[in-house]
């Protein structure tokens, strides 16, 4: 059965424990009755004001102010003037850390899931709740921990060697996952319901 992530839950760990925990699970983007899902496969860790890789590494600010509310919101921001760029906060309250939701199903990169299920930062500081459009489900797709592959981040060069070595970045092919339920099976290639059905489980 499909089971709404409540947001109370990416509270309850920290960013490179529930980057892990996201691999597998399955992000929900409803946009004028339409639903879309895709099961996220590739994300970064990033931890706290300590964490030179980290926006918040520079303090709170107008635009990192969105990182030290309670997980279970929505960071969006714009990179480059260009993509934008969905992360998920994570942990309590003034302890500012996010995850970078970098890949789904059928699509790699960063800005190319936010362009193709019309994310932008209207969602920024949105709860991650189905009554904001978008939202994180658990469908059962379980990742071994061998099938997740262990990276550095990209793009982070400018932290340093030590943050910038960090192996944060997590990764699975959900074709490697051994087969269940037709339906997950469905949802791990990107499979999207018909305008106007609900997950049936």
């Amino acid at each position: 059965m499909a089971r709404v992530m409540a947001p109370e839950e990416f509270r309850e760990t920290g960013p490179v424990a529930a980057a892990r925990g996201l691999l597998g699970k399955v992000l929900v983007r409803t946009l004028r009755g339409r639903r879309t899902e895709r099961v996220i496969t590739e994300v970064e860790a990033y931890d706290g004001e300590r964490d030179l890789a980290c926006h918040a590494s520079k303090g709170r600010t107008k635009r990192t102010e969105v990182m030290y509310r309670p997980g279970g919101v929505w960071y969006v921001y714009l990179c480059y003037g260009v993509h934008e760029m969905l992360n998920l906060v994570t942990g309590p309250a003034d302890c500012p850390a996010a995850v970078l939701i970098r890949g789904v199903a059928g699509i790699a990169g960063p800005g190319r899931l936010t362009k193709a299920l019309a994310i932008d930062r209207s969602l920024n500081a949105a709860a991650a709740h189905p009554d904001s459009g978008l939202h994180v489900e658990d469908h059962g797709v379980v990742v071994p921990r061998r099938r997740v592959r262990a990276t550095p981040r990209i793009g982070v060069d400018y932290a340093g060697p030590v943050w910038a070595a960090k192996k944060w970045r997590f990764t699975f092919d959900p074709a490697k996952l051994p087969e269940s339920k037709q339906r997950v099976r469905r949802v791990a290639r990107g499979f999207s319901p018909r305008p106007g059905t609900q997950n049936a489980g």
